[in-house]
């Protein structure tokens, strides 16, 4: 039997009470560190590297790349998003002439070659997966790439933008994607399922759509222009109706204005930069975004795909014809 020794029975329960504190407490600390670290466990965070880049300046682009990597792998990121065409940073092309569109095109860097191998290395070494985004080498015009390389420095993903900027001249003179593939990424929270969209695409709903229906939990989202809240809003609209995970990652100023931002599969805001250059970190909770998938209206819970045959069709309204920015008529058909 314990004893309190002498003194009134309120000093006593006093006594007990606090031993019962003691011995309590301690268990509902821990109980909470425990909860506080799993639900930690649960977060895969996207770095979103609003960098600004040294137009057509490859290795100045390089170093700078591995710069912001290292930085965000030591924020603890999970996957680091690289701007659109981050290789030659995104520059413009402004002379009509072949010599001209010859000398833009020759900067491409192929796929399996330095500048894409660099970041293979890098990746492996941080145990972080790499978005990095540049102008790739393809047979008859190069491409607007992301090559998603996982943490084991391994590629997962390579994805050519699909709607290209026509009615700019630098992007006249690429070749199209062809796909929106989707792949599975391990991260060291867990994995997740992982398709891209470019800058415009963006802006054709079916992008998003088409990423849905193969199963993406997160879409990675280079990008490349000055954007208007009405932009920003479009990737928040995308994420509610398709029920994933939308990052994006723009040019700071003066290129561009930043506004990179990250929306959960509800559609809420999880990060929204300025327009200085930085790092902006990203941290989805796919437990959450799963938990949404198995219980929305949105994605492809109620849709009626035998409705949409129009959308296969190639005609529209006359009003819509355009030529692209080498004064061609615009084609649906790849060049």
């Amino acid at each position: 039997m314990t004893r309190f020794g002498r003194g009134s029975i309120h000093q006593q329960i006093l006594a007990l009470s606090i031993v019962t504190m003691m011995c309590v407490c301690p268990t509902y600390g821990a109980s909470d560190e425990k909860e506080t670290q799993d639900k930690e466990k649960t977060l895969i965070t996207v770095a979103l590297l609003q960098m600004l880049p040294k137009e057509n300046d490859r290795q100045a682009n390089l170093v700078k790349g591995e710069e912001y990597c290292r930085r965000a792998a030591a924020m603890g990121a999970d996957i680091a998003l690289m701007p659109e065409m981050w290789s030659n940073g995104y520059s413009g092309l402004e002379d009509k002439s072949e010599e001209a569109i010859r000398e833009w095109q020759s900067r491409s860097v192929p796929r399996d070659g330095e500048f894409v191998g660099h970041f293979l290395k890098l990746a492996g070494e941080l145990n972080m997966a790499i978005a990095v985004t540049y102008l790739e080498t393809w047979e008859k015009a190069p491409r607007n790439t992301m090559t998603l390389i996982d943490r084991h420095g391994k590629m997962a993903l390579t994805y050519a933008k699909v709607h290209t900027c026509d009615f700019g001249l630098n992007e006249a003179v690429c070749t199209p994607g062809e796909d929106f593939p989707v792949c599975e990424l391990g991260t060291a929270h867990g994995s997740i399922r992982v398709g891209a969209m470019i800058c415009y695409d963006r802006e054709q709903p079916e992008s998003a759509r088409i990423l849905m229906l193969n199963g993406a939990e997160l879409i990675l989202v280079p990008n490349a222009c000055t954007l208007r809240h009405i932009f920003v809003d479009q990737l928040r609209i995308r994420a509610l109706e398709n029920a994933l995970a939308v990052a994006m990652t723009n040019y700071p100023a003066p290129k561009f204005n930043g506004s990179s931002a990250a929306f959960t599969a509800g559609g809420d805001l999880i990060v929204e930069a300025g327009d200085a250059e930085g790092i902006y970190l990203a941290p989805f909770d796919f437990e959450k975004i799963r938990e949404n998938r198995r219980k929305t209206i949105w994605g492809n819970a109620f849709r009626r795909p035998h409705r949409y045959q129009a959308l296969l069709e190639n005609h529209g309204p006359d009003v819509f014809k355009r030529n692209n920015a080498l004064d061609q008529p615009f084609r649906v058909e790849e060049r």
